[in-house]
Order: C-alpha cells, then sequence, then structure tokens
C-alpha cells in the first residue's frame, strides 16, 4: 500500500513522539535511579563509618579508592585513611609540616641568616637514613625524642632572646654556622682524620659539628667525605641534617647516645633516662653538676619543654642533667 503524503507525514510524526516518550521515561527513570543509588550508598558508607567510594560507586580504604575521583567520604589530598596503630607509625605521621613549621616558627625570619635553609623536606629525607629515630618504643617515648633532639640542635642554632617575638623558645634554626670562623678545629692527635689544607672544620648544622674526627666520622657514617668539603654541612640541608642525626644516634664514651637515652630506660652502669642526658652527653663538662640548671641548660629544656607541648607530649623525668 502507498501512503499519500499526509498519511505518511502522520505516521512519522507518530512514530518520533512515541520515541520522545519512551526516552523521558527512561531518563527520568535514570535520575531518579542515580539520585537513589548515590543515597543509598552514602548511607551505607556513612553507616560504615571509613571508606572512600569512587566515581563508580565502589566503596573501599586504600588510595584506589580515595585517590582522585573519590565522590563520598574522601579523605583530604586523595590519601588514604591512616592506621593508628603505633606500629605504622613513621616520622610524617609523627611532625607534620604544619607542626614543624610551628615549633621552628622563626627559623625563616629575615634576621635569621639560616633563612630557607632548614626545611621540612631535608630533614624527612635525612631522617629516612637513620631508621631507629623516632621510631623506638610507644608513641610517647617517639614523641618525645622528636621534641629532644628538635630542642638541642635549635638551642645550638638559636636567634632567640628574652623578649623574642613568640618568647626565645621560637627562634631555633635561626643559625646555620658558627658566627666566628678564626678557629679551625683541627685535632693533631687524630691523626686518623687528617684535616685538608686551608680547611676548618668550625661548627656547622643543627648540631654545630666540631673538629675534624667529627667532620670525619660522621661522613664515613653517611658515606661524604667532610673532611675535603666541610662546608656541605652548612650548603646541603639534607647532608646537615645527618650530621646532626648521626651525633644523635652514635654512641658516645659512655657507650649510650643520645637516642639511647632518651628511649630506655635507667640502667644498673648509671646512666640516667630522660632529656637531662642528652645534655650530658652533648655539653656534660660545661653545663651539667653545677647545683642547679645553668642558663644554657634552662634554655635547652625551654625549647623541650615548648616542643612537647606542641606535641602534646608529657616531658618525662630527669630534664636537667
Amino acid at each position: 500500500m502507498i501512503m499519500k503524503y499526509g498519511q505518511f507525514s502522520l505516521f512519522w510524526k507518530s512514530i518520533i513522539i512515541n520515541i520522545i516518550i519512551i526516552l523521558m521515561k527512561n531518563f527520568w527513570a535514570l535520575a531518579i535511579f542515580s539520585t537513589l543509588s548515590s543515597s543509598i550508598i552514602g548511607s551505607i558508607a556513612q553507616s560504615a563509618g571509613t571508606g572512600c567510594c569512587t566515581q563508580f560507586k565502589i566503596c573501599g580504604q586504600t588510595f584506589a579508592y580515595c585517590a582522585t575521583g573519590c565522590q563520598i567520604q574522601c579523605t583530604s589530598a586523595g590519601e588514604p585513611p591512616q592506621s593508628s596503630s603505633e606500629g605504622d607509625m613513621n616520622i610524617t605521621t609523627l611532625i607534620s609540616r604544619n607542626l614543624f613549621d610551628q615549633m621552628l616558627k622563626h627559623r625563616n625570619d629575615d634576621n635569621c641568616p639560616g633563612k630557607g635553609f632548614y626545611t621540612y623536606d631535608s630533614f624527612i629525607a635525612a631522617v629516612k637514613s637513620f631508621n631507629d629515630f623516632a621510631s623506638t618504643g610507644d608513641i610517647n617515648t617517639r614523641k618525645r625524642e622528636i621534641a629532644a633532639f628538635l630542642a638541642q640542635t635549635s638551642h645550638e642554632t638559636t636567634g632567640g632572646w628574652i623578649s623574642a617575638p613568640d618568647g626565645p623558645y621560637a627562634w631555633g634554626y635561626c643559625y646555620i654556622q658558627e658566627q666566628s670562623e678564626t678557629l679551625a678545629y683541627c685535632d693533631e692527635s687524630a691523626s686518623k682524620w687528617p684535616w685538608a689544607p686551608g680547611k676548618k672544620y668550625f661548627g656547622r648544622g643543627p648540631i654545630q659539628i666540631t673538629y675534624n674526627f667529627n667532620y670525619g666520622l660522621a661522613g664515613q657514617a653517611i658515606g661524604i667525605d667532610l673532611l675535603k668539603n666541610p662546608d656541605l654541612v652548612a650548603t646541603d640541608a639534607i647532608v646537615s641534617f645527618k650530621t646532626a642525626l648521626w651525633f644523635w644516634m652514635t654512641p658516645v664514651s659512655s657507650n649510650r647516645s643520645c637516642h639511647d637515652v632518651m628511649t630506655a630506660a635507667n640502667t644498673a652502669d648509671g646512666m640516667v633516662a630522660g632529656y637531662g642526658g642528652t645534655t650530658k652527653i652533648i655539653n656534660g663538662g660545661t653545663e651539667c653538676g653545677k647545683g642547679g640548671a645553668a642558663a644554657a641548660q634552662e634554655s635547652r629544656i625551654g625549647f623541650y619543654k615548648r616542643y612537647c607541648d606542641l606535641l602534646k607530649v608529657g616531658y618525662g623525668n630527669n630534664l636537667e642533667c
């Protein structure tokens, strides 16, 4: 049968209208389904209390679920939820970039010669070479060790004064090297570590490492010849932090390190655990046993207390040496 033009036009109009009606029904059904499914998945995820849900409405706790494309319960910066288990704690969990900046608040002040040198990333990179640092004991022990290390090194590099903005203990890490560069600090008896011609081994870096034998030992430990290039401690922030961490982790004549006295209990051979023990190792001959905390020791303790407060951990025992 051959349809006339009018009949033909009416026939196709009817077909087109029916198709539009079907599409509209499906569109609204799809929209309703999408809304309901999102609502249901959101409720399930929220009732579970954990988990990130992807754009495909699949939920889980690993990075694959929480990365770009996450729609529900997404953690910040697309990172997966971190475990609260003490065994999983690493240095960046214990001290964040923001907390590091709070602790060393004025290190980048215009009046500090070390402005821009001591960075959080350099600190973290250096710590990775010393696996036992801030990873021994429970979470409070680990936090106290971080506070102790940064406090002792802040005292050595401080640019603060009594009436300084935010107090004298907010000015750690202001200096990179000893203000007087006249002394060479060369010990001729340390023949194993002969000094290089024209080089001086005055205090540099967070712990203000001095003398040719200390530069030699530190360099040997971190794999760099610091006898020939001691200036690296003042020009490479990672190397600088590594020398301080080397000193912190390495036992001295008492066969105890700063790390040991911050992470162990008192011992039968007379080692006193606690922050005061680290002062004894660093500068005990000058500051300890003076019938009360000397001015330098008070400064060390002041930094330590401030940092413990920021880390939300108790001070522990034996603050004085």
